[in-house]
């Protein structure tokens, strides 16, 4: 594949549940080494846009192709290729975080991965609650643990669906490491929040969505700021 292609390449895409259309004809492009924020409100679009890149929801129409491999027709593969962090769920309620890493690991047929795994729930202070199930997790634990799978396998496409939702500042700058680690080994990261702050801290391109539909594409430093703030007002009215 070229390496200026966009690794992340989707093209009208829509997706529609019964007449509800939770997706409609968004655009998109992410590349290597950058980090892509979907950012608007609840209903906007951005989870289930990332539930396509996933491979867990297909597109109604349009086209979606993650690494070149088109998320409708090679599902699979490109499962094998993302690390996915859930909105919501995506936990065993009877299983140790522990335990969630070692299933992962071994569907993905990981042998070297203890350590790797060891650094990242200590890095989201998780190492105390590692053989804890999670079951009694607040909010907060269960996102970082979700970052922490997604992350584990060190994907070449990684996808934050909402990682900052109720989670502490250690969670958010401990997210903010394992994005800016992942773009240092040229993977292509894609990030869907509702907090502009965070976005532009996180990620080096905003795209904002508004009713299912891509209202703007830009650079995060031109979201920054009271200007940044009255811009971004403005395109969700």
């Amino acid at each position: 594949m070229n390496e200026t292609a966009p690794v992340v390449d989707v093209r009208d895409l829509h997706v529609r549940f019964g007449e509800v259309e939770a997706v409609a004809g968004v655009d998109l492009q992410a590349f290597a080494g950058q980090a892509t924020a979907l950012l608007g409100r609840n209903g906007a679009g951005k989870s289930t846009t990332m539930r396509v890149l996933a491979g867990v929801v297909p597109p109604t129409s349009g086209r979606a192709m993650v690494a070149g491999h088109d998320v409708h027709t090679e599902t699979l593969r490109v499962k094998q290729l993302v690390g996915y962090c859930p909105d919501v769920g995506g936990l065993v309620p009877r299983a140790t975080p522990w335990e969630h890493l070692q299933l992962s690991a071994r569907l993905r047929r990981m042998d070297q991965w203890e350590d790797r795994a060891r650094d990242l729930l200590e890095r989201f202070e998780l190492g105390d609650v590692a053989h804890r199930i999670t079951a009694g997790f607040s909010h907060g634990m269960g996102r970082r643990l979700s970052v922490v799978l997604a992350a584990l396998h060190e994907p070449p496409v990684l996808l934050l669906d909402e990682p900052f939702d109720g989670v502490d500042p250690i969670g958010v700058d401990a997210t903010f490491d394992v994005i800016a680690d992942a773009r240092a080994r040229g993977a292509s990261v894609l990030v869907s929040t509702h907090l502009r702050e965070l976005a532009i801290q996180a990620c080096t391109t905003v795209l904002v969505l508004r009713g299912g539909s891509r209202v703007a594409t830009m650079a995060a430093s031109e979201m920054a700021g009271e200007e940044g703030a009255r811009a971004y007002r403005g395109l969700l009215d």
